[in-house]
């Protein structure tokens, strides 16, 4: 009697030891689906500015894509501050976008563009 107790216990903690695995697999399964999902607001289209189209093109583009394309537009022509990495120096094209100012931080930049989208 005793030796079909213990095989009963060993088969019952097995049992166990099984389900707490699986347990471990559905969490892990459950934390891989959750990932991040990108904010609607930002993918939506928005249309630049006529000022904003000479820079970025006129294409409607989402938010993300304005501040990509106009950074591209800063290091091709040179407009980063030398000393101070932060301040983009405004060419004419892009003074009337920084509110005619000469120079404008990288914060405030996106600030004032965000003007010029409809």
């Amino acid at each position: 009697m005793a030796k079909k107790a213990k095989k009963a216990k060993k088969a019952k903690t097995a049992k166990k030891a099984v389900r707490k695995a699986a347990k471990k697999v559905v969490k892990k399964a459950a934390k891989k689906k959750s990932a991040r999902k990108p904010n609607a607001a930002f993918m939506r289209p928005v249309t630049p500015s006529a000022m904003l189209a000479a820079v970025i093109g006129d294409k409607p583009v989402p938010r993300t894509e304005v501040t990509k394309k106009l950074w591209v537009y800063i290091k091709k022509n040179g407009l980063q501050d030398a000393k101070n990495r932060r301040m983009i120096n405004a060419d004419d094209k892009l003074k009337p976008i920084f509110g005619g100012k000469s120079q404008v931080s990288m914060f405030d930049m996106t600030k004032l563009v965000g003007k010029h989208l409809k």
